[in-house]
Formats: C-alpha cells, structure tokens, sequence
C-alpha cells in the first residue's frame, strides 16, 4: 500500500474487455487496431501472465467482484442463484460495497457524452447482497463531482458481436475532437489458430472476433479521451483487463491457455505517488489472478485486505508474496456438465478433466448457435475430413489430464502427459501435486454435484433460446 493514499485516495477506473485474450496490438497481436490501449500500455504497465478463475462470464464475475475463487463461494456453475435465497458466505462481499463503506462513490458507466460506452452489466451468481453500485450512477457525467469514485465500464462488442454477426463500428467516428480509424482484420489475411480446420467459416470467424477487439479499443478510447477531457486522468487509477478468456469455440468455457489467460494494463496517474512495482512503459510477468485485482484495488483506496479473501495484494509496499500457481475451475455452462480444473506456473499448464464423455464434443446450444465453428467441425469430423490438432479436439474425452508448454507451444496442440522427459514428468508431478492441495484448501464446492432438478431447467431454456440440433438423440 502506498503510505499517502489513505489521505487522498484516487478515483479507480476499471474497464473491463468481455472474453479476449492477448489479442491486442501492445501483446504483439496481428490484424487488430488497438492504439488507445497499445497508448495505455505504453503510459503503464502491461502484465503477460493474469488468469481468470473461469473461462466463461458470470462465474469469474462472481470471482473478481468478491476477491473469492467461485468454487468456494459456491457460485460456480453457469448461471446459478438467480431465483433462489442464496446469500454469500459471511464475510464475502461485492467490493464495491466495500469501496463504499470507505467514502467511494461506485458508479457502473453506461453512456458518456450522450453516446453508449458500456453495457452496465453485473452477471453475478449471488443477486440478494443489496444495490451493488449507487443509484444514478450510470452516467459519466456523475463522477466529476463525487470524487473519489469507483466506476466500471463493461467493454460491448467481444459479446454482443456474436450474436448480431455484425462487425462492431463505424469505419470513422469523432469523439472529443479525436478522429479514429479502424482497421478491420479480413477473412483472407488472417491467421486462426491451429486447432481450427482451414475453412472460409473459420476465417469469417476470427476477422469478425479480431474487429470486434478493434471496437472494444475504441469505446475505451472514448472513456479515456472525456477521463482527459474532465481533467480526471492525473487523479484516476486506470485498470483494464478482460473479464475472462476469448470468444471462440475452444477458449470460452475451456480451461485451456487462451480461456483463461487475459490482458491487464494499469496506468498510474500523475498526482499521487506510485507504487514501486510500476513503472511506466514496463511489463510486469508476475503469475496473478483476476481475484487479486479485487484484493489491491481495495489496497489502493487505503484499505486492509480482508482476512478470509483469498485474492492477494500485489502493488504496494505491502504486497503479499507472489503466487507461484494461478488455479481456474469449470463447472456447469447453462445445460452443460463438465467438471474440469486447471493450474498455471510460469511455463506450464495442466488441465484435468473430471466428467466423463466428451469435451469439446459435447453439446452446448449456445456454443451451437452462436459459433459457426462449432457445428462446421462436427460435420466435417463426422464426414472423416477432420487431421491433426482439430481431429483431436473433437475426439478429446474426459476423464484425463494434460500439459502444455505454453511458451514452446502458446495454441497448446501438443500434451505432455504422457512424455517420458524428465521435465514435463517433474512439472506434471509438481502441478498435479498444486492442484490437488487448492481444492483441498479451498474447499472446492465442485466436488459436489447439483442435483438433476437444478439442471433441468437450464435444458428448456437453452432450447426455447437457441433450439436444439436436429441431430441430438438420434443414434
């Protein structure tokens, strides 16, 4: 913690990307326009190695807004608590009730200048903790004067995009003077990743997730230009991150690498002293998750991290030691069970599935009807035109355990779990072992199956939703 920030706390700005990974031109990303984050980036720090604790949406919510792994707080299926009287374990809360306790104003941003800039979402699995943010606090223009605040601007365009089948925006638009130019990716010049099949779907695909980047960049862009504009910038802590991994087949919903690992940049402003860890322009490759960012925006504002939260602080002259493992968990999405869990170190990655049957097989409606992908992969399995890393990820079943080396092999297409190296069987050995001592420790409420009546619901509203595949029950 920084001595002064008790006395004259900063404003916190946290901009939240939906469901992207390093996909950013400062990550050295292709065929995206990114200048108003690579800007960020090259103002603060940018973090390589940042985890969700889920690779879907409202679970690493439930995660980050509360500093407590989802499998602890028992908000860890997909979705969950929306219509029953669960209430958080004692001692949870959301932090911006915490913030404000403290003298915070906690606003979530949905328009500036009378134009949309966020999407106020929330997607929590908890919904009888009281007002999460104030009231009237959707509005930028409220900040000024309800100084110090914490405000949230939920990014649009890395979700909604999928469902539109739009490209995000505009070719130009001014904001605040400022006059942007997208530079949209295109089917033929990109590149997808391996364990994708080379099919026109697939290139639509990911041009479209790739412009979709492109947007998100500049609706921040419009929140940083009126930070600038309202004189707010040299007195406002700015943390962008992505709320969880990218939006495609194999990373949302998946605990592997590019599900779950997520950009992070932090910008210090100019009036208050900064922390020793950041300097500007650096990059910072400490193994953090996404529930530390809970644990040190709390430290920023001056305040004690609560004793059972078990994000750590990691800016600040009293920083918690550094992580050596990163854990993430998926349980149920909507209709779909599977039990996996996954551990980080700084060069490998071991993911171990629990359920039974298929992985990325198996059937999710929403991943169906949404990701062309998906469907184009399993007719061209079942028509025998399917080699290498996509034929093995349609035939990938559970249980089982594998490791990648996500700096030799960053798209993990190659399992060591069965490798006779010396290395890969000490690290197996060794994040096995990790694994096996976080679930103890956190108590991992995934251990317990829901009952067959919790997940039946979601089968009928997955389908009044999406409709099912004609071919699901024929043999």
């Amino acid at each position: 913690m920084v001595s002064s920030l008790a006395a004259k706390p900063p404003n916190i700005l946290w901009l939240i990307g939906e469901n992207l990974s390093h996909d950013l031109g400062c990550y050295g990303a292709k065929d995206v326009h990114t200048p108003h984050l690579d800007r960020l980036a090259a103002q603060g720090t940018r973090y390589t190695r940042v985890f969700s604790t889920n690779p879907a949406c409202a679970p690493s919510r439930s995660a980050f807004f509360t500093g407590m792994y989802q499998t602890t707080t028992d908000t860890h299926p997909m979705r969950s608590h929306r219509s029953d009287d669960f209430r958080l374990p004692p001692g949870v809360r959301p932090v911006t009730q915490r913030l404000r306790d403290a003298g915070f104003f906690t606003a979530n941003i949905k328009t500036a200048g009378g134009e949309s800039v966020g999407t106020g979402k929330l997607d929590l699995n908890f919904v009888n903790e009281g007002p999460i943010y104030d009231e009237n606090s959707q509005d930028w223009s409220t900040l000024k004067s309800r100084q110090p605040f914490f405000a949230v601007v939920n990014a649009e365009e890395n979700e909604y995009d999928i469902y539109d089948r739009k490209s995000a925006e505009k070719e130009r638009v001014k904001w605040v003077g400022e006059d942007i130019h997208v530079q949209h990716a295109k089917p033929e010049t990109v590149t997808p990743p391996p364990y994708y099949p080379d099919h026109p779907v697939v290139r639509q695909e990911w041009a479209r997730y790739l412009n979709s980047v492109s947007g998100m960049d500049l609706r921040f862009g419009k929140v940083l230009a009126q930070l600038r504009a309202d004189g707010l910038e040299d007195d406002t802590i700015i943390i962008f991150f992505g709320d969880n991994g990218r939006l495609e087949p194999r990373g949302i919903h998946w605990c592997y690498d590019n599900g779950l690992r997520v950009p992070m940049i932090i910008q210090w402003p100019k009036n208050h002293p900064a922390p020793p860890q950041l300097k500007p322009g650096s990059v910072d490759d400490r193994i953090l998750s996404l529930i530390d960012v809970t644990a040190t925006t709390l430290a920023l504002a001056g305040l004690e991290r609560p004793p059972l939260m078990q994000g750590r602080v990691f800016l600040g002259d009293r920083a918690d030691a550094p992580r050596r493992f990163a854990f993430a968990a998926r349980d149920r999405i909507d209709e779909t069970v599977q039990r996996i869990r996954s551990a980080h170190d700084e060069r490998f990655h071991y993911v171990r599935t629990f359920t039974s049957g298929p992985t990325f097989a198996s059937l999710n409606r929403y991943k169906e009807k949404c990701f062309p992908i998906q469907p184009l992969m399993r007719q061209l399995h079942a028509e025998g035109k399917l080699t290498g890393p996509p034929l093995a990820l349609m035939q990938h079943t559970g249980p089982s355990e594998e490791l990648f080396d996500t700096q030799a092999d960053p798209h993990e297409i190659h399992d060591l779990s069965q490798s006779t190296q010396p290395e890969h069987r000490e690290a197996l050995t060794r994040l096995r072992a990790a694994l096996d001592t976080w679930i103890i420790e956190t108590d991992d409420r995934g251990a317990i199956p829901e009952p067959p009546e919790i997940i039946a619901p979601f089968e009928k509203e997955m389908h009044d939703w999406f409709g099912t595949p004609a071919w699901v029950g024929k043999p």
